[in-house]
């Protein structure tokens, strides 16, 4: 599947990563997600939150889903909660149902991933798609046109089991922090 050519190509290269404990970390991280949103009247922006309750550690995106709903959004919109996760059974068909809803999506993946030890509790903003699954080597369509990932624990051995025993309170901490970002976006984008 070829994809149209992504307009933020030039605008950052490079991924752009935040820990959780970085003085003023929820402003940098709106301030460079606001640059990284193209025009707001031109397309709809849609945060897909990507995950499952049934595993701590994917539980991220749901949980982030959950969190933007009690915020109160004017003009994101968002899909993938606890109550109605969006997971590898129904990715597929959750995205043809945001593509027809929605008039000209600009999509933001949000998911969970497994990084290196250095790298756990922080977020990170990606230019392009999410590959959702590859930690368990799932083949499904990639998200977006934007990731933004955060890293629960540690890559390399036996991820389905390191996902099953990923400590909760981090995972809170990282959806807080990411929701509280979005919405800091939306204020900031709405000025």
């Amino acid at each position: 599947m070829q994809f149209p050519a992504n307009p933020l190509r030039n605008l950052f290269k490079d991924d752009y990563s935040v820990f959780l404990d970085d003085e003023n970390a929820v402003e940098q991280f709106a301030d460079r997600l606001c640059k990284s949103i193209p025009n707001l009247y031109a397309s709809e922006v849609v945060f897909v939150c990507i995950g499952t309750d049934r595993s701590t550690g994917d539980s991220l995106g749901p949980l982030v889903g959950t969190m933007l709903g009690e915020l109160n959004l004017s003009r994101f919109h968002y899909y993938g909660t606890l109550d109605e996760p969006i997971h590898a059974l129904n990715l597929s068909e959750q995205l043809e149902m945001i593509k027809s809803k929605h008039n000209n999506p600009f999509i933001i993946a949000i998911d969970a991933c497994l990084g290196r030890v250095k790298s756990i509790g922080s977020v990170r903003l990606s230019n392009g798609p999410l590959k959702p699954g590859a930690a368990m080597k799932k083949e499904l369509p990639p998200v977006g046109e934007l990731n933004l990932t955060g890293v629960v624990n540690v890559s390399g051995f036996m991820e389905f089991y390191v996902l099953q025993n990923t400590r909760l309170s981090l995972v809170m901490k990282l959806a807080r922090f990411i929701a509280k970002s979005i919405k800091e976006t939306e204020v900031k984008l709405t000025c």
